[in-house]
């Protein structure tokens, strides 16, 4: 992955969702830290709520540092289809996906993804499961379909590429953050 042909898809943060989440506010905080490294590095990003009337919005600290976030009934986002479009019409051909459910809504967006050619990965400390059965049991499964595992701080600095930039900084100041659980 690299910062020019990379964008970052974030499913589904939705409030009522993220309290049953194991390891929920972790999650929250890898997605924020992977969304604000996006935008240093110019990456872009696209997100999405999983039936909003039921669910509610997407968790405030996450919703500020999203544009608009497209509403959608099936689980995948290739509902939102302009989202797919979007990326790939500016040349993004690799997709860092994270959110919840990582059984549900991640993982069938991976495979649509995938079936519309595009290179996935997946930051498996920014996506979550309310079960780890099914947290790992995705995971293998969007690994087996050709998806790459990775994790927030990986990708972070895959992004970056190099130390000495002024965004190497901003990027470390990321990565040197504490997880504060509420």
């Amino acid at each position: 992955m690299s910062r020019d042909d990379t964008s970052l898809l974030v499913v589904d943060m939705q409030e009522r969702l993220l309290p049953s989440i194991r390891q929920g506010a972790q999650v929250i905080w890898n997605v924020r830290r992977l969304i604000d490294g996006a935008r240093i590095l110019g990456l872009e990003v696209a997100a999405t709520e999983q039936y909003p009337k039921g669910l509610g919005p997407t968790a405030p600290v996450l919703a500020e540092r999203l544009g608009e976030i497209p509403a959608k009934l099936t689980f995948s986002c290739g509902e939102c289809g302009e989202i797919f479009r979007r990326l790939a019409e500016r040349g993004r051909p690799k997709v860092l996906v994270a959110g919840v459910e990582t059984h549900v809504c991640v993982q069938q967006s991976v495979l649509d993804l995938l079936a519309d050619g595009f290179r996935v990965y997946v930051a498996v400390d920014a996506v979550g499961s309310r079960f780890e059965i099914d947290y790992q049991t995705a995971l293998r499964r969007i690994e087996s379909a050709g998806a790459t595992l990775t994790t927030t701080e990986a990708a972070l600095f895959e992004w970056c590429e190099a130390a000495g930039t002024p965004e190497f900084k901003q990027i470390s100041q990321l990565v040197r953050e504490e997880c504060v659980t509420g």
